[in-house]
């Protein structure tokens, strides 16, 4: 409590301090605005209500204990004093920083006033009386100087956008480097040896001829067959075609008979709403569902040690819920840059949620939710 009293009583120096500043430099600004000096100056006062913000934040975070948190730097779109000046003046936040400050000064002056009576005559209610102006105190921090829901959104958003970018660069990559090491090397060689069997075949003259032709020819059809499980497995890790033809059931079947945990792994689907419909999840949400629980069991055949493993997907009101468990040793977690990171990222980019519970020695279970629609259908 008294270190509460000490802040209300703080109120009225720092609110003079802060009325002053902000009366005189935007004040000057505005003025000389029709000047070179102008704008710049007045963004520059701005600047310096956004930095007195967080000086307030941070006390009030350190004696109310409140949440709220400091924004992200203001991101300048061109370098320079101009791009300084742009920044600043088209701030929501940098404003709302210059209204604190004014109104702080004749709240500073009411807090001080009535603190100081109510600690020299009015001892016994002063726990009221601070604890009401302390909560006057908090709202004014919490609805001026928080960043804001919507900017909040933004900022979220741009780095969804970033990752999402990132994701589908790499993916761009491995796609061009699978073809190029892959398909595409075995189908050069493929046309060689049929080239060279051709010309084997125009000059064959003798039974032995024959046969080493036969040889390059039956190559080069091994050599067809491995360059199409090598576009198959690569088409797969696009987009599996049994995705799309027959939904998530029947593609999670396919990825679990394919995993080598010893006693298998059970999978269960239940896509029934509560009203029993059964139609389907966007397809943006089926692949990220698919990849994600392909990854996850990729991970369990090579480093969990389970010997079972399970995979349970259902329907939650609007929700997509999938949840991965294994018997194995445990200790799996997101760190950065590894998989799962990369996992919990590309979650998150369309506004699900990636949960690990991993302790040493197992079990493991990763909890995912998913919006079942990305975007709003139009009306």
């Amino acid at each position: 409590m008294w270190r509460q009293v000490g802040r209300l009583l703080l109120n009225m120096p720092l609110g003079i301090a802060g009325f002053v500043f902000t009366v005189v430099t935007l004040s000057i600004g505005l003025a000389l605005s029709i000047t070179v000096i102008g704008l710049p100056l007045l963004a520059a006062g701005l600047a310096g209500c956004r930095a007195m913000g967080g000086f307030a934040r941070g006390r009030a975070r350190s004696l109310y204990g409140s949440e709220v948190h400091d924004p992200e730097p203001v991101r300048r779109r061109r370098p320079g004093v101009t791009g300084f000046a742009i920044a600043h003046l088209t701030d929501a936040l940098s404003w709302r920083s210059a209204l604190y400050n004014v109104l702080m000064l004749p709240w500073g002056v009411l807090s001080f006033a009535v603190t100081l009576v109510f600690v020299l005559v009015g001892w016994p209610a002063l726990p009221w009386v601070i604890r009401a102006q302390s909560a006057v105190d908090r709202m004014l921090v919490e609805t001026l100087l928080y960043p804001g829901a919507l900017s909040e959104r933004v900022r979220e958003l741009e780095d969804d956008r970033g990752t999402v970018v990132d994701t589908a660069a790499a993916d761009l990559r491995r796609i061009e480097r699978d073809l190029h090491d892959g398909a595409q090397a075995r189908l050069v060689a493929l046309a060689m040896d049929l080239g060279m069997a051709k010309e084997r075949l125009r000059e064959t003259e003798t039974p032995d001829d024959v046969a080493a032709a036969a040889k390059m020819v039956d190559n080069a059809h091994g050599e067809v067959k491995l360059a199409l499980q090598e576009l198959r497995d690569l088409a797969r890790g696009i987009h599996p075609a049994v995705l799309t033809d027959r939904g998530l059931d029947a593609a999670l079947s396919s990825v679990a008979a394919r995993c080598t945990v010893p006693e298998g792994v059970k999978v269960h689907v239940d896509m029934k709403a509560s009203d029993g419909g059964t139609d389907r999840p966007d397809s943006a949400v089926e692949g990220i569902a698919y990849f994600t629980v392909s990854e996850l069991l990729t991970n369990i055949s090579k480093h969990s040690g389970a010997r079972s493993a399970t995979v349970d997907v259902w329907r939650a009101g609007e929700q997509l819920m999938v949840l991965v468990q294994d018997n194995g040793k445990g200790g799996a977690a997101p760190y950065p840059g590894s998989g799962l990171a990369g996992l919990a990222e590309r979650i998150r980019a369309v506004d699900g949620v990636f949960l690990v519970e991993s302790p040493a020695g197992g079990p493991t279970t990763v909890t995912v939710e998913l919006p079942w629609r990305t975007r709003t259908p139009r009306r």
